[in-house]
Protein backbone atom coordinates (compact mmCIF):
# COMPACT_ATOMS: atom_id res chain seq x y z
CA UNK A 1 0.00 0.00 0.00
CA UNK A 2 1.20 3.58 -0.57
CA UNK A 3 2.71 5.54 2.29
CA UNK A 4 1.79 9.14 2.99
CA UNK A 5 4.13 11.76 4.36
CA UNK A 6 6.96 12.70 2.02
CA UNK A 7 7.85 15.98 3.73
CA UNK A 8 10.58 16.61 6.29
CA UNK A 9 8.18 15.92 9.15
CA UNK A 10 5.96 12.90 9.61
CA UNK A 11 2.37 13.93 10.33
CA UNK A 12 0.31 12.03 12.89
CA UNK A 13 -3.42 12.58 13.16
CA UNK A 14 -4.71 12.20 16.72
CA UNK A 15 -8.46 11.61 16.66
CA UNK A 16 -9.75 12.75 20.03
CA UNK A 17 -6.65 14.93 20.25
CA UNK A 18 -8.26 17.28 22.76
CA UNK A 19 -8.53 14.56 25.40
CA UNK A 20 -5.89 14.13 28.05
CA UNK A 21 -4.29 11.05 26.49
CA UNK A 22 -4.36 12.70 23.06
CA UNK A 23 -2.65 15.83 24.34
CA UNK A 24 0.07 13.79 26.02
CA UNK A 25 0.67 11.87 22.80
CA UNK A 26 0.83 15.13 20.86
CA UNK A 27 3.43 16.42 23.32
CA UNK A 28 5.59 13.30 22.83
CA UNK A 29 5.29 13.50 19.04
CA UNK A 30 6.29 17.16 18.92
CA UNK A 31 9.22 16.60 21.27
CA UNK A 32 10.36 13.86 18.89
CA UNK A 33 10.29 16.29 15.96
CA UNK A 34 7.06 15.01 14.46
CA UNK A 35 4.05 17.03 13.34
CA UNK A 36 0.79 16.58 15.26
CA UNK A 37 -2.71 17.14 13.89
CA UNK A 38 -5.40 17.21 16.57
CA UNK A 39 -8.93 16.31 15.47
CA UNK A 40 -11.64 16.90 18.06
CA UNK A 41 -14.70 18.98 18.79
CA UNK A 42 -12.57 21.31 20.93
CA UNK A 43 -9.04 21.72 22.22
CA UNK A 44 -8.17 24.11 25.05
CA UNK A 45 -6.35 27.19 23.77
CA UNK A 46 -3.92 26.93 26.69
CA UNK A 47 -2.94 23.42 25.61
CA UNK A 48 -2.54 24.43 21.96
CA UNK A 49 -0.29 27.34 22.90
CA UNK A 50 1.90 25.08 25.03
CA UNK A 51 2.18 22.44 22.33
CA UNK A 52 2.92 24.92 19.57
CA UNK A 53 5.74 26.41 21.61
CA UNK A 54 7.64 23.12 21.31
CA UNK A 55 8.53 23.80 17.70
CA UNK A 56 7.16 21.40 15.06
CA UNK A 57 3.75 22.25 13.59
CA UNK A 58 0.72 21.42 15.73
CA UNK A 59 -2.60 21.83 13.93
CA UNK A 60 -6.11 21.70 15.34
CA UNK A 61 -8.99 20.57 13.12
CA UNK A 62 -12.45 21.00 14.63
CA UNK A 63 -14.64 18.01 13.86
CA UNK A 64 -16.73 15.15 15.13
CA UNK A 65 -16.01 11.44 14.56
CA UNK A 66 -19.72 10.93 13.95
CA UNK A 67 -19.43 12.94 10.72
CA UNK A 68 -17.78 10.90 7.95
CA UNK A 69 -17.14 13.95 5.75
CA UNK A 70 -15.35 15.78 8.57
CA UNK A 71 -13.28 12.69 9.30
CA UNK A 72 -12.24 12.30 5.66
CA UNK A 73 -11.33 16.00 5.42
CA UNK A 74 -8.90 15.63 8.34
CA UNK A 75 -6.67 13.44 6.16
CA UNK A 76 -6.09 16.10 3.51
CA UNK A 77 -2.49 17.24 3.19
CA UNK A 78 -1.02 13.84 3.92
CA UNK A 79 -1.15 11.79 7.12
CA UNK A 80 1.54 9.20 7.89
CA UNK A 81 0.01 7.64 11.02
CA UNK A 82 -3.18 7.88 13.06
CA UNK A 83 -4.00 7.46 16.74
CA UNK A 84 -7.68 6.82 17.50
CA UNK A 85 -8.39 8.07 21.01
CA UNK A 86 -11.93 9.42 20.73
CA UNK A 87 -14.02 7.86 23.48
CA UNK A 88 -16.81 8.31 25.98
CA UNK A 89 -15.65 6.74 29.25
CA UNK A 90 -19.12 6.04 30.54
CA UNK A 91 -20.47 4.85 33.86
CA UNK A 92 -23.74 2.94 34.40
CA UNK A 93 -25.80 6.14 34.47
CA UNK A 94 -24.52 7.20 31.05
CA UNK A 95 -24.84 3.66 29.69
CA UNK A 96 -28.54 3.81 30.45
CA UNK A 97 -29.05 7.40 29.29
CA UNK A 98 -27.11 7.58 26.02
CA UNK A 99 -25.96 4.20 24.64
CA UNK A 100 -26.17 5.44 21.05
CA UNK A 101 -23.52 8.14 21.57
CA UNK A 102 -21.19 5.77 23.42
CA UNK A 103 -21.32 3.18 20.64
CA UNK A 104 -21.11 5.76 17.85
CA UNK A 105 -17.99 7.48 19.23
CA UNK A 106 -16.20 4.49 20.74
CA UNK A 107 -16.81 2.04 17.92
CA UNK A 108 -18.48 3.36 14.77
CA UNK A 109 -16.24 6.43 14.80
CA UNK A 110 -13.24 4.10 14.59
CA UNK A 111 -14.70 2.47 11.47
CA UNK A 112 -15.04 5.89 9.82
CA UNK A 113 -11.43 6.67 10.64
CA UNK A 114 -10.17 3.30 9.39
CA UNK A 115 -11.98 3.80 6.09
CA UNK A 116 -10.51 7.27 5.69
CA UNK A 117 -7.05 5.96 6.63
CA UNK A 118 -7.32 3.23 4.01
CA UNK A 119 -8.38 5.70 1.34
CA UNK A 120 -5.54 8.07 2.28
CA UNK A 121 -2.84 5.39 2.25
CA UNK A 122 -1.90 5.83 5.91
CA UNK A 123 1.06 3.73 7.08
CA UNK A 124 -0.26 2.74 10.53
CA UNK A 125 -3.31 3.25 12.75
CA UNK A 126 -3.17 2.83 16.53
CA UNK A 127 -6.47 2.14 18.27
CA UNK A 128 -6.42 3.12 21.95
CA UNK A 129 -8.35 0.43 23.79
CA UNK A 130 -8.44 -0.12 27.54
CA UNK A 131 -7.93 -2.66 30.28
CA UNK A 132 -11.65 -2.15 30.84
CA UNK A 133 -12.17 -4.32 27.76
CA UNK A 134 -11.31 -7.31 29.96
CA UNK A 135 -14.32 -6.77 32.20
CA UNK A 136 -14.86 -9.65 34.62
CA UNK A 137 -11.79 -11.43 33.23
CA UNK A 138 -9.62 -8.80 34.92
CA UNK A 139 -10.43 -10.33 38.33
CA UNK A 140 -9.11 -13.90 38.03
CA UNK A 141 -9.78 -16.10 41.05
CA UNK A 142 -6.23 -17.40 41.16
CA UNK A 143 -4.57 -14.04 40.54
CA UNK A 144 -1.78 -13.63 38.01
CA UNK A 145 -0.99 -11.15 35.26
CA UNK A 146 -3.48 -10.14 32.60
CA UNK A 147 -1.77 -10.84 29.29
CA UNK A 148 -2.94 -10.05 25.78
CA UNK A 149 -4.18 -13.61 25.18
CA UNK A 150 -6.75 -13.48 27.97
CA UNK A 151 -10.34 -13.75 26.73
CA UNK A 152 -12.25 -10.59 27.74
CA UNK A 153 -15.64 -10.61 29.42
CA UNK A 154 -16.84 -6.97 29.52
CA UNK A 155 -20.26 -5.94 30.86
CA UNK A 156 -20.30 -2.12 30.75
CA UNK A 157 -20.64 -0.33 27.43
CA UNK A 158 -17.21 1.28 27.67
CA UNK A 159 -15.52 -2.11 28.02
CA UNK A 160 -17.83 -3.74 25.47
CA UNK A 161 -17.11 -1.08 22.85
CA UNK A 162 -13.38 -1.19 23.55
CA UNK A 163 -13.22 -4.96 23.10
CA UNK A 164 -15.37 -4.66 20.00
CA UNK A 165 -13.05 -1.96 18.65
CA UNK A 166 -10.12 -4.37 18.89
CA UNK A 167 -11.95 -7.08 16.96
CA UNK A 168 -13.39 -4.69 14.36
CA UNK A 169 -9.96 -3.13 13.85
CA UNK A 170 -8.36 -6.55 13.37
CA UNK A 171 -11.04 -7.65 10.90
CA UNK A 172 -10.89 -4.52 8.76
CA UNK A 173 -7.10 -4.50 8.87
CA UNK A 174 -7.19 -7.96 7.32
CA UNK A 175 -9.83 -7.14 4.71
CA UNK A 176 -8.41 -3.75 3.75
CA UNK A 177 -4.70 -4.59 4.03
CA UNK A 178 -4.33 -1.85 6.64
CA UNK A 179 -1.73 -1.81 9.43
CA UNK A 180 -3.78 -1.39 12.62
CA UNK A 181 -2.51 -2.00 16.17
CA UNK A 182 -4.68 -1.92 19.29
CA UNK A 183 -3.34 -1.10 22.74
CA UNK A 184 -5.02 -1.75 26.09
CA UNK A 185 -4.21 1.06 28.49
CA UNK A 186 -3.93 0.37 32.18
CA UNK A 187 -5.46 2.75 34.74
CA UNK A 188 -4.35 6.12 33.39
CA UNK A 189 -3.97 9.52 35.05
CA UNK A 190 -1.88 12.62 34.66
CA UNK A 191 -1.39 15.91 32.84
CA UNK A 192 -4.30 17.46 30.97
CA UNK A 193 -6.93 15.27 32.61
CA UNK A 194 -9.88 17.57 33.21
CA UNK A 195 -13.65 17.80 33.25
CA UNK A 196 -14.81 17.67 29.63
CA UNK A 197 -18.23 16.10 30.03
CA UNK A 198 -17.10 12.99 28.13
CA UNK A 199 -15.45 11.20 31.05
CA UNK A 200 -17.80 9.82 33.70
CA UNK A 201 -14.97 8.01 35.49
CA UNK A 202 -12.33 10.55 36.43
CA UNK A 203 -9.20 8.94 37.83
CA UNK A 204 -8.82 8.79 41.62
CA UNK A 205 -5.64 10.84 41.20
CA UNK A 206 -7.54 13.66 39.50
CA UNK A 207 -10.11 13.58 42.30
CA UNK A 208 -7.28 13.71 44.85
CA UNK A 209 -5.86 16.73 43.02
CA UNK A 210 -9.20 18.55 43.22
CA UNK A 211 -9.33 17.93 46.97
CA UNK A 212 -5.71 19.00 47.32
CA UNK A 213 -6.42 22.28 45.56
CA UNK A 214 -9.25 22.86 48.02
CA UNK A 215 -7.01 22.06 51.01
CA UNK A 216 -9.39 19.25 51.96
CA UNK A 217 -8.85 15.72 53.19
CA UNK A 218 -9.31 12.82 50.78
CA UNK A 219 -11.09 9.81 52.27
CA UNK A 220 -10.76 6.48 50.47
CA UNK A 221 -12.87 3.44 51.29
CA UNK A 222 -9.97 1.12 50.46
CA UNK A 223 -6.32 1.59 49.41
CA UNK A 224 -7.22 0.82 45.75
CA UNK A 225 -4.33 -1.17 44.33
CA UNK A 226 -3.75 -0.90 40.60
CA UNK A 227 -0.98 -0.83 38.01
CA UNK A 228 -1.50 2.90 37.49
CA UNK A 229 0.19 4.45 34.47
CA UNK A 230 1.12 8.11 34.14
CA UNK A 231 -0.07 9.63 30.87
CA UNK A 232 3.43 10.66 29.66
CA UNK A 233 4.39 6.97 29.79
CA UNK A 234 1.42 6.10 27.57
CA UNK A 235 2.56 8.78 25.16
CA UNK A 236 6.09 7.41 25.04
CA UNK A 237 4.78 3.89 24.40
CA UNK A 238 2.52 5.19 21.62
CA UNK A 239 5.47 6.96 20.00
CA UNK A 240 7.50 3.73 20.07
CA UNK A 241 4.61 1.86 18.44
CA UNK A 242 4.21 4.53 15.77
CA UNK A 243 7.91 4.34 14.92
CA UNK A 244 8.39 0.56 15.16
CA UNK A 245 9.16 -0.80 11.66
CA UNK A 246 7.23 -4.06 11.96
CA UNK A 247 5.73 -4.84 15.38
CA UNK A 248 5.18 -8.54 15.92
CA UNK A 249 1.69 -8.26 17.38
CA UNK A 250 -1.63 -6.55 16.68
CA UNK A 251 -2.44 -6.05 20.38
CA UNK A 252 -0.32 -4.64 23.20
CA UNK A 253 -0.81 -3.82 26.87
CA UNK A 254 0.52 -0.43 27.95
CA UNK A 255 1.13 -0.67 31.67
CA UNK A 256 3.91 -0.10 34.19
CA UNK A 257 4.17 -3.60 35.60
CA UNK A 258 4.20 -2.03 39.06
CA UNK A 259 1.22 -2.03 41.43
CA UNK A 260 0.68 0.52 44.18
CA UNK A 261 -2.22 2.02 46.12
CA UNK A 262 -4.03 5.22 45.21
CA UNK A 263 -3.91 5.90 48.95
CA UNK A 264 -0.11 5.74 48.87
CA UNK A 265 -0.03 8.06 45.86
CA UNK A 266 -2.24 10.49 47.77
CA UNK A 267 0.29 10.51 50.62
CA UNK A 268 3.06 11.28 48.11
CA UNK A 269 0.99 14.12 46.62
CA UNK A 270 0.44 15.57 50.09
CA UNK A 271 4.18 15.42 50.77
CA UNK A 272 4.81 17.29 47.52
CA UNK A 273 2.38 20.05 48.59
CA UNK A 274 3.52 21.09 52.08
CA UNK A 275 1.34 23.70 53.72
CA UNK A 276 -1.62 23.01 51.40
CA UNK A 277 -3.78 21.50 54.13
CA UNK A 278 -4.33 18.43 51.99
CA UNK A 279 -4.36 14.99 53.56
CA UNK A 280 -5.28 11.49 52.45
CA UNK A 281 -6.54 8.65 54.63
CA UNK A 282 -8.74 5.58 54.74
CA UNK A 283 -12.36 5.89 55.81
CA UNK A 284 -13.22 5.01 59.38
CA UNK A 285 -15.74 2.29 60.12
CA UNK A 286 -19.16 3.39 58.85
CA UNK A 287 -17.70 6.45 57.07
CA UNK A 288 -18.21 7.06 53.36
CA UNK A 289 -15.33 8.07 51.12
CA UNK A 290 -15.19 11.20 48.99
CA UNK A 291 -13.13 9.65 46.16
CA UNK A 292 -14.91 7.44 43.64
CA UNK A 293 -12.82 4.30 43.11
CA UNK A 294 -15.12 3.03 40.35
CA UNK A 295 -15.86 -0.38 41.80
CA UNK A 296 -15.53 -2.48 44.94
CA UNK A 297 -12.53 -4.61 43.92
CA UNK A 298 -8.99 -4.21 42.60
CA UNK A 299 -8.27 -5.39 39.07
CA UNK A 300 -5.23 -7.62 38.53
CA UNK A 301 -2.13 -6.11 36.90
CA UNK A 302 -1.57 -6.19 33.16
CA UNK A 303 1.41 -8.02 31.66
CA UNK A 304 4.12 -5.82 30.14
CA UNK A 305 6.48 -8.31 28.49
CA UNK A 306 5.09 -7.97 24.96
CA UNK A 307 5.46 -4.18 24.80
CA UNK A 308 8.86 -4.43 26.48
CA UNK A 309 10.20 -7.09 24.13
CA UNK A 310 8.71 -5.79 20.88
CA UNK A 311 8.86 -2.03 21.40
CA UNK A 312 11.51 -1.57 24.08
CA UNK A 313 8.98 0.17 26.31
CA UNK A 314 9.75 0.64 29.99
CA UNK A 315 7.65 2.96 32.12
CA UNK A 316 9.59 5.94 33.50
CA UNK A 317 7.14 7.41 35.98
CA UNK A 318 6.62 5.61 39.25
CA UNK A 319 4.61 6.55 42.31
CA UNK A 320 6.90 9.19 43.77
CA UNK A 321 8.02 10.75 40.50
CA UNK A 322 4.49 11.04 39.13
CA UNK A 323 3.14 12.58 42.35
CA UNK A 324 5.93 15.15 42.47
CA UNK A 325 5.53 16.01 38.80
CA UNK A 326 1.75 16.23 39.06
CA UNK A 327 1.98 18.58 42.05
CA UNK A 328 4.05 20.92 39.88
CA UNK A 329 1.61 20.46 36.99
CA UNK A 330 -1.28 21.49 39.23
CA UNK A 331 0.45 24.74 40.12
CA UNK A 332 1.33 25.62 36.53
CA UNK A 333 -1.96 24.51 34.92
CA UNK A 334 -4.80 25.70 37.17
CA UNK A 335 -7.20 25.85 34.23
CA UNK A 336 -7.17 22.04 34.03
CA UNK A 337 -8.99 21.90 37.35
CA UNK A 338 -11.76 24.37 36.57
CA UNK A 339 -15.33 23.05 36.64
CA UNK A 340 -16.06 23.47 32.94
CA UNK A 341 -16.68 21.32 29.89
CA UNK A 342 -14.83 21.99 26.64
CA UNK A 343 -16.39 19.32 24.45
CA UNK A 344 -13.28 17.27 23.65
CA UNK A 345 -14.02 13.66 22.84
CA UNK A 346 -11.97 11.93 25.52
Amino acid sequence: MPVQGTGALMRTLIVGGGGFIGLNIAHALLRAGREAVLFDRAVPQEALAELRAIGPPCTFIAGDVRDAAQVAAAFKGGIESVVYGAAVTADAVRDAADPEMIIDINLTGLVRVLRAARDAGVRRVINLSSGSALGAAAFPAGGGLLDENLLPDPQALYGITKFASERVAARLAELWQLDVRSVRLSAAFGPWERLTGMRSTMSPQFQLALLARAGATAVLERPCMRDWIYAPDIAQAALLLIEAPAPAHALYNFSTGVTYAALEWGHALAAAMPGSGFGCRLAHAGESGNVNLHGPADRASMATARAGNDLGFTARWGLQASATHYAHWMRSHPWCFAAHQDGSAT
